[in-house]
């Protein structure tokens, strides 16, 4: 049997496995909706949806494999009682020719139907392909007839763009290629923030495909976007959950936080593009090219003059234009045709908010060939002006000064300063969090006795335990200096971590002064009077606040009780954990002994 008489017998014998993945709402979980998606027999040649539709496609059998995939999902879906939205997948081509007027579905999508509401057409991207003008007509008649449309794989082409614009989908969902590690990649995070304000203005419904990680859901979170979907979430099955997972009702208790990642100033805080911005010059998508050349001639320090349409940056002419109108017969061929004819497209447009991080990392990406063309600054996506890119990194230089100064030159965590900084950003976001202030006990009588070498690698490795035990996504960890540290948790098991941070410094320690052949217990120092004294190998001492929103005013404030907290923690023998639960009532205290 060779793969067209298998598709023909899974036509036949309607074998089809339907499954569904669950789509969320990102600030509460809800799930919304489920994508229907099918599976061949396992057993069979053709057990993976790529593989059905290739060989579909080869032999001419695309409508009837359209036709039952919507068959299974709908009537699998209503078996189920599932209460939300299907997103059922058809391609512009089986839209274009009917599929849906066949027989096996027009009781399903009948407006008596129990899914009547409820389906929400996904439009694929297909072969072959299908006339525009056609596809935007197929759309519309769908949407008359009380259907919902959903654009699929935002982002893969032009297309795609073109159909939003035109067809006004309910839905649009941007292509998993720019959701992968979003939370590492800035040109992501700006195509993505830039689609979001798009869909804001045109009432469309976003849905991020593809989360993976929990950084990436975070991330995408905190944004704003409304929906999610991905194997984070939930991947596909014959029956799927109809709850969102213990991984994803955790999320929504978080908020992004990463550490040591650009993005910890991308979303939250440092300097602006706003910083950078110049007026200049501008012309409109009618100004004819001769227009805009002169403009270019009377402002020799201008590097680009953008082009707007109707207040929307669409592109940026440079000084290439001034010698392209120096050649022959250039200028009188489209001296009185639009400018848009030499305006560059592959321009980079930023909101005023944007942090000049993530700006810079947008300026390398576009290699050193277009360093000298700057960037255009929007707001709320309409123009306002332009920046130099020259700026711009003497900007990046003194941040970068700034975070040298304030780092803690042994462990290279942040400082005083942009410790109160990340907890000014709590407060301002209104998210609970628990202050942890981190002591080492019995450190000086320790680095006095075996040297501030052994006294530095000591602190070494509580940074090493500190940074460790934290969730990289979410939790911060900071260096007041010595063998002070401060963490800020943001993750739902904190007490967890923070018990682990215990056992695992007892841990190290042991490990390090058996190593070093300090002995085993206790060592003799002298006292500030000159007495010799038992000490024991250092513990380590954890206050810990728990902060709710509108709690207190200002990082000065947590830091004094945590401080206070911190003393009640080093009064108990050995490594230990102090809680200070205050939030309006009474101080409850607790003291979790090692």
């Amino acid at each position: 049997m060779d793969k067209r008489d298998c598709l023909l017998k899974i036509l036949q014998e309607r074998s089809l496995i339907p499954v569904f993945q669950p789509i969320i709402a990102m600030h509460d979980g809800e799930i919304v909706g489920y994508e229907g998606l099918v599976r061949g027999p396992v057993d069979s040649l053709l057990p993976m949806p790529q593989d059905l539709f290739e060989t579909a496609i080869q032999h001419d059998l695309l409508l009837a494999l359209e036709t039952l995939c919507l068959f299974q999902v709908m009537t699998a879906f209503l078996e189920q009682s599932m209460k939300s939205r299907l997103f059922a997948n058809i391609s512009p081509y089986a839209l274009l020719n009917g599929v849906l007027d066949n027989p096996l579905l027009v009781d399903l999508l009948a407006p008596t139907s129990p899914l009547a509401g409820r389906i929400v057409f996904e439009l694929t991207e297909g072969t072959p392909q299908m006339p525009s003008a056609d596809v935007v007509a197929g759309i519309r008649r769908l949407q008359d007839k009380g259907f919902s449309v959903a654009l699929d794989d935002l982002g893969e082409g032009f297309s795609s763009l073109r159909l939003w614009a035109e067809a006004c989908p309910q839905f649009v969902k941007i292509d998993k290629h720019f959701v992968t590690g979003i939370d590492k990649k800035p040109v992501n995070l700006q195509f993505v923030r830039a689609i979001k304000q798009i869909a804001d203005k045109s009432n469309a419904t976003l849905i991020a495909e593809g989360i993976e990680t929990r950084a990436e859901f975070l991330l995408l979170k905190e944004l704003g976007v409304c929906c999610g979907q991905g194997y984070f979430i939930g991947r596909p099955a014959a029956q799927p959950s109809l709850t969102a997972s213990s991984a994803v009702l955790e999320c929504m208790q978080l908020s992004y936080a990463g550490d040591g990642a650009w993005l910890k100033t991308v979303l939250r805080r440092g300097p602006q593009a706003r910083l950078l911005l110049n007026k200049v010059p501008t012309v409109d998508v009618t100004t004819n090219s001769e227009e805009a050349h002169e403009i270019l001639l009377a402002h020799p320090d201008l590097e680009i003059l953008p082009v707007l349409d109707d207040g929307l940056p669409v592109g940026v002419l440079n000084r290439t234009m001034v010698d392209k109108f120096s050649r022959q017969y250039i200028r009188e061929l489209y001296a009185r045709q639009s400018c848009a004819l030499f305006m560059d497209k592959a321009f980079i447009a930023v909101e005023l908010d944007t942090p000049i991080v993530a700006l810079s990392q947008l300026v390398l990406a576009q290699g050193r060939k277009r360093f000298a063309d700057g960037f255009v600054l929007t707001h709320a996506g309409s123009y306002v002006g332009v920046g130099s890119n020259f700026a711009l990194m003497q900007e990046m230089t003194s941040l970068q000064i700034k975070e040298a100064r304030y780092a803690n030159p042994l462990t290279l965590l942040p400082g005083n300063v942009p410790i109160n900084e990340q907890i000014e950003v709590l407060l301002t976001n209104g998210v609970s969090f628990c202050a942890c202030y981190v002591d080492l006990d019995n450190f000086k009588p320790f680095n006095d006795v075996f040297g501030y070498a052994h006294g530095d690698e000591l602190i070494k490795l509580t940074a090493r335990v500190l940074s460790t035990v934290a969730d990289q996504d979410v939790d911060f960890v900071g260096h007041i200096g010595g063998d002070d540290f401060f963490m800020l948790f943001q993750s739902a098991d904190w007490e967890r971590r923070c018990k682990q941070i215990l056992t695992e410094f007892d841990d190290a320690v042991c490990k390090y002064v058996t190593h070093a052949e300090f002995g085993v217990g206790i060592y003799t120092a002298e006292d500030r009077r000159g007495n010799d004294i038992e000490y024991a190998f250092p513990s380590v001492s954890i206050g810990a606040v728990l902060v709710q929103p509108r709690q207190f005013e200002s990082c000065h404030q947590i830091a004094a009780v945590a401080a206070e907290v911190k003393k009640a923690a080093k009064k108990i023998p050995g490594s230990s954990l102090y809680v200070d639960s205050r939030g309006g009532l009474p101080a409850t205290l607790k003291a979790l002994a090692a």
